[in-house]
């Protein structure tokens, strides 16, 4: 009889409360499926890594075991680390039946959640006010171009003055220059929504760029919208794609993939080896364990290497 364990893997922070919302998020999982076995890791920092995660289901006796990306959109960390860590677990245990899964990616039900969290600090009518959608920034142009879809529609679905897109660090316009930009449009309202999964470094970052923001431009009103956190539509969505994962049915997007197609301004990393990054601040500790001298690896990394997606289909 086949038993499967679900594995939840997340990108990991060296901010304790990041760490603590991710696994809040996994117990609600755990209550949403009871006698599931369910388990988590984190790629850096945080422990357990992925790898213990695994291992702690095949423990379990978990014959099969669908690993889940806790994480947004694909980047570097989805395309090559974490298909890099669970095949090789798989190599090592061929008597498994381990299956990748697919991030949570752009779904109604994310966006609905998205929407309530910005409704809660935006009530009423909305053409006075412009909408700021953060996201996390990557050097991959296919997530990056995500976060702006999901800006259209909850601009659309919210019916808002003006929306404007930014980023909290490797792409662009960052979060400074974007307000600075959008505080010139004369809107007397600015929104300021993280997409984010979780708090962290970054999103911290982002509410003091706010803040910033707001002192400096003290005759608009500037809002900062809470994060998706352990949201029942977050919890709903990662329910989908266990489902998905565990019947072969989930597939990963590939038709704007910089490692699969020459991407403009990308034509180098087409076809490169796919393999994982995070080896030097795998399982090191939380800023609650020690301080060190790592920069901050609280984003999503490209290390222009592709990607061959040996667990998904594509159609």
């Amino acid at each position: 009889m086949t038993k499967t364990g679900v594995m939840i893997c997340g990108h990991g922070s060296r901010d304790t409360d990041a760490i603590a919302q991710f696994d809040a998020m996994v117990a609600r999982l755990r209550a949403r499926l009871p006698g599931q076995p369910i388990e988590r890791g984190f790629l850096e920092f945080a422990k357990p890594v992925i790898r213990d995660g695994l291992e702690a289901l095949k423990a379990q006796g978990c014959t099969r075991i669908a690993a889940l990306p806790g994480m947004l959109f694909a980047a570097g960390h989805v395309k090559n680390d974490l298909p890099w860590e669970v095949n090789s677990f798989a190599k090592d245990h061929p008597e498994l039946d381990v299956r990748m899964g697919t991030e949570l990616a752009i779904s109604p039900r994310l966006i609905q959640a998205a929407g309530e969290r910005i409704e809660a600090v935006a009530k009423g009518d909305r053409k006075d006010a412009l909408l700021m959608v953060v996201g996390r920034g990557t050097n991959d142009p296919d997530a990056n171009s995500n976060v702006a879809k999901v800006t259209r529609m909850l601009w659309e679905g919210l019916d808002f003055g003006w929306a404007e897109t930014s980023y909290s660090g490797v792409a662009y316009p960052l979060v400074d220059a974007g307000l600075e930009r959008a505080a010139k449009l004369g809107f007397a309202r600015i929104v300021v929504f993280p997409y984010f999964l979780f708090t962290g470094i970054l999103v911290k970052r982002i509410y003091a760029w706010t803040d910033q923001a707001a002192a400096k431009h003290p005759a608009i009103q500037f809002l900062k919208a809470d994060y998706l956190n352990d949201h029942p539509l977050v919890i709903d969505t990662l329910v989908e794609r266990i489902d998905q994962a565990i019947e072969g049915s989930g597939v990963m997007n590939c038709q704007l993939c910089k490692y699969r197609e020459q991407i403009l301004g990308y034509e180098a990393a087409q076809g490169a080896v796919q393999t994982g990054h995070h080896h030097h601040v795998r399982g090191i500790g939380t800023d609650a364990d020690h301080v060190h001298d790592h920069h901050d690896h609280d984003h999503d990394h490209d290390h222009h290497h592709g990607h061959g997606h040996p667990h998904h289909r594509h159609g």
